[in-house]
């Protein structure tokens, strides 16, 4: 953990070993008898000391995130730079920097297993000016999450993640390659991803949010990307259902219109060229944008998608939603999006245009 440290480096040959392994058990264990928040003297000693720092995001499991540490956290740090290490079976999220600026990280190896809970390789929270390059990360969530708070703090905070460039990384299993959300409030914006593969990942490129999140994510581009084995390669969610209180469900998921406010999530300006998805195992692809915050200028370009032949999973596995009609198809569904395609190519599968969407072919 480093808070306000300048000019930090990180690096070498060796490995750092988070031995999540009883953690996980342990948060097993207390969801099985359904705690979900500090019992013991010693969790609610925990718990009353993590109330000290504002918590940007806090990911999945953020009723007990108490009970398990990141492996490394860095909070209002600049210079940053990892690289050369190895990271492994990490209690929690396995590399944060938080409201830090100028990071680096390159050539590093982030392992966690594939069931292990809540377990994100790198999760950039609020922060600027980052470059990662040349990574490998095989994790139990998603892989690499871009994130800026939530909620009305989030969007009282107002701290952006921005300015971030991705390139020639390779993303394993987990609930996502590259994703952003869903924490969005303080908004993302300039990111490049390029050249990186994504070997069985659940979803690819995946952006998430929902009514009360908030935030503007604009100008992300995607380009020379291989996919294989994904569930979906293109995943753009404003319906995300994962940690809605049930109460709220009927307003977060309403089919129809909610007059906007600055909890409502925004995306525009998405652009995705030369992208690859060889059998894709649920569907071509989600986009679902709200009816009154349509995903503007999505721009597909030279993208061929084929489905798998065999080894196929329930369509709705596509993405985590809630309040959507369901569909039969394993096409690239859209919905409340206008979109500008050229050289698109869905092998298996159709374009499918339901409430609110627009695509225009050149």
């Amino acid at each position: 953990f480093a808070r306000g440290v300048r000019n930090l480096r990180i690096e070498g040959e060796g490995t750092l070993d988070g031995q999540g392994r009883a953690w996980w058990e342990a948060l097993k264990e207390k969801r099985r008898g359904g705690q979900n928040g500090p019992v013991l003297s010693v969790e609610r000693a925990l718990a009353a000391l993590d109330k000290g720092d504002p918590k940007p995001s806090g990911g999945g499991g953020r009723e007990t995130f108490f009970l398990r540490p990141p492996l490394i956290q860095l909070f209002e740090c600049e210079d940053v730079s990892i690289s050369g290490i190895r990271l492994k079976d990490s209690p929690f999220w396995t590399l944060h920097p938080i409201y830090s600026r100028r990071i680096e990280i390159s050539g590093i190896r982030i392992e966690n297993p594939s069931d292990a809970p809540n377990t994100d390789g790198i999760d950039i929270d609020s922060c600027e000016d980052v470059r990662i390059v040349d990574c490998l990360v095989d994790v139990g969530d998603d892989c690499l999450a871009l994130k800026a708070g939530s909620g009305a703090l989030g969007v009282e905070e107002g701290r952006p993640t921005r300015r971030v460039s991705v390139s020639g990384c390779t993303f394993r299993s987990g609930h996502g390659g590259v994703v952003v959300g869903s924490e969005t409030a303080g908004g993302v914006e300039d990111v490049e991803v390029s050249d990186c593969r994504f070997l069985g990942t659940d979803r690819g490129i995946r952006i998430k949010s929902r009514r009360g999140r908030g935030g503007l994510v604009r100008n992300l581009g995607f380009s020379d990307l291989r996919m294989e084995g994904v569930l979906a390669p293109v995943t753009i969610n404003l319906y995300y259902n994962c940690g809605a209180d049930p109460k709220d469900a009927p307003r977060l998921f309403s089919l129809d219109p909610i007059p906007p406010s600055a909890l409502t999530p925004m995306v525009r300006d998405i652009r995705i060229a030369r992208l690859e998805a060889l059998g894709c195992r649920a569907s071509a692809g989600f986009v679902a944008g709200l009816p009154e915050s349509r995903i503007e200028n999505l721009s597909l370009e030279d993208c061929r998608i084929t489905l798998a032949q065999e080894g196929l999973v329930p369509v709705e596995n596509s993405e985590m939603y809630q309040g959507l009609p369901a569909t039969e198809s394993r096409g690239l569904r859209l919905r409340h999006v206008d979109c500008e395609a050229r050289g698109l190519s869905v092998e298996g599968g159709s374009v499918d245009l339901e409430e609110g969407a627009r695509l225009e072919n050149r």
